[in-house]
């Protein structure tokens, strides 16, 4: 019974996600410590897991509409399974209530990397959506690349979070990206960090299958829903929902 209420919340979390293009793994986190009592490691280890479905659907449309640089991604990706395999081993050295202030910390942070994000594209907007991709060659381009991959992989370990604003921010900023290639790259490189993240979990005891079974089922029938609004709204509020949403997270998991 308690799996049925969690997975009709995640549907109702799932619409809002939707809506805002957001993975939600903070808010994911939260709602299940919080509100359904999990541990918090159960609930990064579920969260971190349940991204690697959710950035599979998502890369398959980008790479549809030609939005990625595979080996740029491959790359960026590789080296962040590293950082979350690893780092996922070190949450369960960090007591219960240190690890969700941190967590709740981090995702501030993720709000606050969203809205530098934006604005970023703002005072680039010609060149963040028809500027033609860098050319991905250098030993300082794969070095950044190694590094984007690295700290954003060992954060989504650490803290069960998505990482997405700090991934798209170092692509651009680091590598020159153009927005549009940033975030479909971004949905690839999450990938290999959810699925090593998630494995990392597993293997220490903290994923529970029966539960990311219904929050993943929850999520995607809501996220699909949800997308449905996302034209529908003016962009300012959209923008704001964005930025708001991981924040959100971090408040309720501030309880």
């Amino acid at each position: 019974m308690k799996l049925i209420d969690i997975s009709a919340v995640m549907i109702l979390l799932g619409l809002l996600l939707g809506f805002v293009g957001a993975g939600g793994s903070g808010f994911i986190i939260s709602i299940l410590t919080v509100v359904f009592g999990y541990p918090i490691h159960i609930a990064l280890g579920t969260a971190l897991a349940a991204m690697f479905f959710s950035s599979l659907s998502g890369s398959v449309s980008h790479y549809r509409e030609g939005n990625m640089l595979l080996k740029s991604g491959a790359v960026v990706g590789l080296a962040g399974a590293a950082g979350a395999w690893v780092s996922s081993s070190w949450s369960t050295l960090i007591p219960e209530d240190k690890l969700g202030w941190m967590t709740s910390g981090m995702l501030f942070a993720s709000g606050l990397a969203l809205w530098l994000r934006m604005a970023v594209v703002s005072r680039r907007p010609g060149a963040s959506v028809n500027q033609a991709p860098p050319a991905a060659k250098g030993v300082r381009y794969w070095s950044f690349a190694l590094l984007i991959g690295v700290v954003t992989g060992m954060l989504s370990g650490l803290f069960g979070i998505g990482s997405t604003p700090f991934i798209q921010l170092g692509l651009m900023l680091l590598l020159g990206m153009p927005m549009r290639y940033a975030a479909g790259t971004t949905m690839m490189v999450i990938i290999p960090i959810a699925l090593a993240g998630g494995a990392g979990y597993f293997t220490i005891g903290y994923l529970d299958f029966r539960l990311l079974i219904a929050v993943v089922c929850g999520t995607m029938v809501g996220s699909y829903i949800g997308a449905k609004f996302t034209k529908r709204v003016p962009a300012r509020w959209l923008k704001t929902c964005m930025v708001i949403t991981p924040m959100m997270g971090a408040a309720i998991l501030l309880l």
